[in-house]
């Protein structure tokens, strides 16, 4: 009896880890939310863009383009906000395939491009949607 008590005990423990695991990574995933719009004069106004060369286009694995790269399961096609201040990009966000936003992964260089680095801000950048890529 106490055996079988002990196991319902650990099947209960186990299944509130479970359930603690898998609420608090959604709540993570649902963390991100558009950037707001400031009510104070500021230059860093967030916009809408679809600038972006993805990898459907030639031009996202020629490594003497320097404009900024996207890579993510929707493209170009689903709404994309980002801040800048004179040119130079700093965050983004996508909306997934329901509208909810998600902050995309800035990697440290333009991944394949080899030139803009002397461009203002150490040039353009190469966004990641989060968890498309393995470890990014």
């Amino acid at each position: 009896m106490v055996s079988a008590s002990r196991h319902v005990t650990r099947f209960a423990v186990t299944a509130a880890c479970i359930a603690a695991v898998a609420v608090g990574g959604a709540a993570t995933a649902m963390a991100d939310e558009w950037p707001p719009i400031p009510d104070y004069p500021t230059p860093l106004v967030p916009f809408e863009t679809k600038n972006f060369l993805t990898p459907t286009d030639p031009g996202y694995w020629n490594p003497l383009d320097a404009r900024e790269r996207l890579t993510s399961p929707f493209g170009t096609s689903t709404r994309i906000v980002c801040t800048a201040f004179h040119g130079v990009t700093f965050e983004c966000w996508q909306a997934d395939e329901h509208g909810n936003p998600h902050k995309l992964v800035r990697l440290p260089a333009n991944i394949p491009s080899v030139t803009g680095s002397s461009m203002p801000g150490g040039g353009n950048s190469h966004y990641v949607y989060p968890g498309f890529i393995p470890g990014i």
